[in-house]
């Protein structure tokens, strides 16, 4: 019983099958991803552009954005707690909204486009996409939702491929330069461990 409750070892040491690290964090599968990330900015950033050049949505009034939301709030397929949140939180704050929506679109496409942060840029457009499915727009947002869901796992190297090729392991150095990644190996190490 005692193995089931404190086995020998813990999730840190378990391997990645070798077909995972090399689509996962392998350079040669970095050419996989910048095509994903290709594909994704250029969904993202012309509907983000468009939002921000249209001057209905970026400074706008927010009228574009109430129109979504009074058909996403009346249509019977919207999750209720959904339905209760767009109403309550988003609809008060459509002009808000409607910025960050213009200008998250298109920080999103920018990000998968250079591969700058391209993990957190797949994360928001994860984010995004289910909120505009929960909300009943469904056009290409979830294959949007499956690839950005892969290019977060594989956010070692997606965008080695971009600007990520320096800014992560700049990142790593300034930051985590000489850490010890195994907090067991460090309290070893320690003179009284």
């Amino acid at each position: 019983m005692d193995t089931l409750l404190h086995p020998s070892i813990g999730p840190e040491s378990y391997q990645e099958p070798r077909w995972a690290r090399w689509l996962f964090a392998g350079r040669t599968a970095a050419w996989i991803w910048l095509v994903v990330r290709l594909y994704m900015a250029y969904i993202w950033i012309p509907a983000g552009w468009e939002k921000i050049t249209s001057g209905e949505w970026l400074g706008g009034d927010g009228s574009a954005m109430k129109g979504l939301l009074d058909k996403a709030i009346a249509d019977p397929g919207t999750p209720s707690w959904y339905a209760n949140f767009l109403k309550s939180v988003v609809e008060p704050n459509a002009t808000i909204f409607s910025d960050l929506v213009a200008l998250g679109e298109f920080a999103v496409g920018l990000g998968l486009l250079v591969g700058l942060l391209t993990g957190i840029a797949a994360f928001f457009g994860v984010f995004m996409n289910a909120n505009y499915v929960l909300a009943g727009v469904l056009s290409s947002n979830p294959v949007l939702i499956v690839l950005g869901a892969l290019v977060m796992l594989a956010w070692r190297n997606a965008g080695w491929i971009g600007l990520d090729r320096f800014f992560i392991p700049w990142v790593h150095r300034t930051f985590y330069a000489g850490k010890s990644p195994d907090p067991t190996a460090a309290a070893s190490a320690s003179p009284g461990g």
